[in-house]
């Protein structure tokens, strides 16, 4: 086994331990906010580890056969996924969380709540 094929499962590894967590705590968190925050947290993460080691793998194939192939689409479409998943996860937690806090949606705990007491002045 290469070093190539080493450090891509570690990354693989690093990513499905950072989406279990994700799973986990849709699973036993209280409430909406809380399990948004695993959600988008923990799978940004565990995606971002998973789309790296694709980068790693097609990056490595792409060096060692030292021309243009499937592998090096295959490396610029992953980044452009990583690039991606970035911008539009944290902006659509973002957006959810807003719109459960306008319906009226409580936390599960009490907490205090800055935007509740601006609308209320």
């Amino acid at each position: 086994m290469d070093a190539l094929n080493i450090v891509s499962y570690v990354f693989i590894g690093i990513g499905l331990f950072f989406n279990l967590v994700g799973v986990v705590g849709l699973h036993r968190l209280p409430d909406m906010y809380t399990k948004l925050h695993a959600a988008t947290k923990c799978t940004t993460f565990g995606s971002i580890f998973l789309i790296t080691a694709v980068i790693v793998q097609a990056a490595g194939t792409w060096v060692l056969e030292g021309a243009y192939s499937s592998q090096s689409v295959m490396c610029i479409h992953a980044v452009l996924v990583l690039v991606a998943l970035l911008v539009t996860n944290a902006t659509g937690a973002h957006a959810i969380a807003r719109a459960a806090h306008r319906s009226g949606e409580k936390p599960a705990r009490a907490v205090v709540d800055d935007l509740e007491a601006k609308e209320n002045d």
